[in-house]
Parts: structure tokens; sequence; C-alpha cells
């Protein structure tokens, strides 16, 4: 208990600890002195108390105990012990993302294992855990778009949100142009310096009221840099062993890489393609390697004094070891 305690304090003044090592020479002059000690009167023979002992013959010593574990908590005390807690303290200057993600009814084919939505969720929520600073949204499409989560900091919120993403509530379809076009709706009143979406799909552009190249043009007016992803199901069928014919038509068109490019070039983006689940962790880790924010960390610590308990320990101790010394084997002259 002791030892865990030591390993969670530092001492203001440790040179005084030195002051320990008193105790031996206090320990050797008291054995010296009780050798050297003569009675105040002589009697001929103490034989007949050889074998017989009292209680206050067994705590005779205990007035010097007390005082030698007194002057251990007073040189402790004044060494002044402290409890460190750390504070870590963020700044700095954060992004606004939104995630734009197609959950059309080929996100969920069932001949894959994990589901493309699934492991499009896992993929956001680590790069979610990795913008500590940064405010994130989630935007959904099918036929039409949906905001899931708008932009906020409370990062569990947003993931909870994302967790609950389902496919097939709206009518089956791929609205690319109705998705980025919300989401620069989102970020439109954002003041941060720098406004990004990253859109993942894996399907063709054939639903919505606004097509991709006028969502394009509120992204380039806004001023929100737009990276693409396009999610290849051939791929990651083969990735996954899945023969291609047992992908039903609706997960086997492909995406519209031509369009993917177009709008990632065109806004100051980039464009992916992603082949399985591993080469899309890939891909969100370099988006966030381009993306950094502006972070400043500061370590703060801060003390607290443990010497309180020891100074009154010793003081109880010091006045118990005089009351005991000249109450109770007090010695007549």
């Amino acid at each position: 208990m002791i030892n865990e305690w030591l390993q969670h304090i530092n001492f203001a003044y440790p040179w005084l600890l030195w002051l320990l090592l008193l105790l031996p020479i206090m320990t050797a002059w008291y054995i010296i002195k009780q050798h050297t000690q003569q009675s105040s009167f002589k009697i001929s023979s103490l034989s007949i108390y050889k074998y017989h002992s009292t209680l206050k013959n067994i705590l005779l010593h205990l007035p010097f105990v007390l005082r030698l574990l007194s002057t251990v908590l007073l040189i402790l005390a004044i060494a002044r012990p402290q409890s460190k807690n750390e504070e870590e303290r963020v700044e700095g200057e954060g992004i606004d993302i939104m995630l734009c993600m197609d959950v059309s009814g080929s996100m969920v084919e069932p001949a894959f294992n994990p589901l493309p939505l699934d492991i499009a969720k896992e993929v956001a929520v680590n790069f979610i855990n990795d913008r500590k600073t940064d405010r994130l949204g989630i935007v959904t499409f099918e036929s039409e778009a949906f905001t899931q989560c708008p932009l906020t900091l409370d990062h569990s919120v947003l993931i909870s949100q994302i967790m609950a993403i389902r496919s097939g509530v709206l009518i089956q379809g791929t609205a690319i142009g109705s998705g980025l076009a919300l989401g620069v709706e989102r970020l439109r009143r954002s003041e941060s310096k720098t406004k990004v979406i990253v859109l993942l799909t894996d399907g063709e552009n054939n639903s919505g009221l606004l097509d991709p190249s006028t969502a394009i043009e509120l992204a380039k007016f806004y001023k929100v840099r737009v990276y693409t992803i396009g999610l290849d199901l051939q791929s990651l069928a083969r990735s996954q062993n899945i023969a291609i014919d047992k992908i039903s038509e609706i997960g086997g068109k492909g995406f519209d890489e031509a369009l993917m490019k177009t709008i990632a070039y065109q806004t100051g983006g980039k464009y992916f393609r992603a082949q399985d689940a591993e080469a899309l962790k890939t891909i969100y880790s370099e988006i966030n390697q381009l993306e950094k924010s502006k972070i400043e960390t500061s370590l703060f610590a801060k003390y607290a004094e443990e010497f309180y308990w020891l100074a009154i320990a010793a003081v109880v101790l010091l006045f118990l070891e005089i009351w005991l010394r000249y109450k109770v084997f007090r010695k007549f002259p």
C-alpha cells in the first residue's frame, strides 16, 4: 500500500529526505545510552527479576519507537509530498466534414459477408475517432438524400447515428447529385476555413431532383472540397471469394468512375477507388492525412499537497511519546 502511494507522489523538496539518515544515528545513540545508564541506587542482585516481566517492561522501548515514527513522518511532511494530476488541453482550428454515404440496395447485397454498408460504417467510425477536434456530420442517400446527423462535436452521438443507418427506408435509387448538394447545404453556413465532403457510392446517379453537375457548382461556390470514393463491388466480391454471378443485377452494375473523378477534380478534392475493405480503410487514412487540423496540445500538471496528515500524525505520535515517557515510564532520579 505504501509502495503504491509513493508511486503517485512527488516531493517538492526531495533533498530533505536525506534527513532520514538520522534514524540509525538516533537508534545507535539510544542503544548506547541504555547500556551505559546506571541506576540511582544499588542492590546486590537482579537475578530474582530475571524471569519476571510485566507489560511495562515489555513496552519499555515503546516511547523511543514512537519518537522514531514521529521523526520519519515529520521528515516526510517537510519534504512536501504532492500527488500529481495531469490534464491535457487541446486547442486548435478544426475542420468541418460531412460524410455523404450511399445506402442504396446494392450496399446491402446479401451475397456479401460482411455487407458493403457495414464495412463503410465501420471505416467511417474509425475515421471519426481520429478527428477529435473536428465537427462532423453525415448525409445518407438512396433515391433521395437525408441528413442522418448535422455537424457536431459530439462524436458519440454521430457514431450512434451511423450505426443506426439502414437501407431500404426510401425508394430504391442512387441520388448522388442530391446527396452531394445536401452535404454542401449542411456546410454552407459553416465558419470553418476548411469545409470537406467525403462522398462514398457504389452506383450510378439515377435518382434525385438535382443532377451532379449542379451539385458540383454549389460545392465550388461555397468552397467545399469533395473527396469521392467509388466502391467496386465486383472487386469486393472477389476479395470475399464470391462468384460474380451470385451478385444480383442491382449490385453488379458498378459505379460511374468518370463522374467520381469529375466531382473530385472540379472541387479540389481527390478520387479513390476502393476494391476491398482494407483498401477502403487505407483511403480514409489517406484523407485523414490530407486534411490535417491545426491542433496544439498542452499538458498541465496539478499538484495536491499531501503533507497535512503526515504532520498531524507526527504531532500525535510525539505527544503520545511524551505522555508515555513522563507518565507511564517515568524514571525516578
